[in-house]
């Protein structure tokens, strides 16, 4: 057994939410993603730590245009762009993001 099975999980709401951003790790992040289906790219985990950097910065999990324009100040027009997000992360980028980011999931998210 490794240490990371040993490590209890942090506590996530009905939906698999942290309940608490400060208990997220990049492992759990990976460990998140590989349950979606996902296999994360180095660029994921910066759009990922980015979108962390946004709700510590400002309290909020964005929806969908906050984070499209937050995404294409910081990687450019090519990340930043709903096609994008939605061929990488499904037809709910925001609501994926914030769950691999291990933050609330944002209003008006279904």
């Amino acid at each position: 057994m490794n240490e990371r099975t040993q490590t209890a999980s942090p506590e996530t709401d009905h939906l698999g939410f942290l309940l608490d951003a400060t208990c997220w790790t990049p492992d759990w992040c990976l460990d998140i993603a590989s349950q979606q289906g996902l296999s994360l790219t180095d660029q994921d985990m910066a759009i990922v730590e980015s979108l962390r950097e946004f709700y510590f910065e400002y309290d909020l999990s964005p929806a969908m245009r906050p984070l499209v324009k937050h995404l294409k100040a910081r990687f450019g027009a090519d990340v930043g762009n709903s096609i994008f997000l939605m061929q990488r992360f499904g037809e709910s980028p925001a609501r994926m993001l914030a769950l691999l980011a291990g933050l609330p999931k944002p209003k008006n998210c279904l």
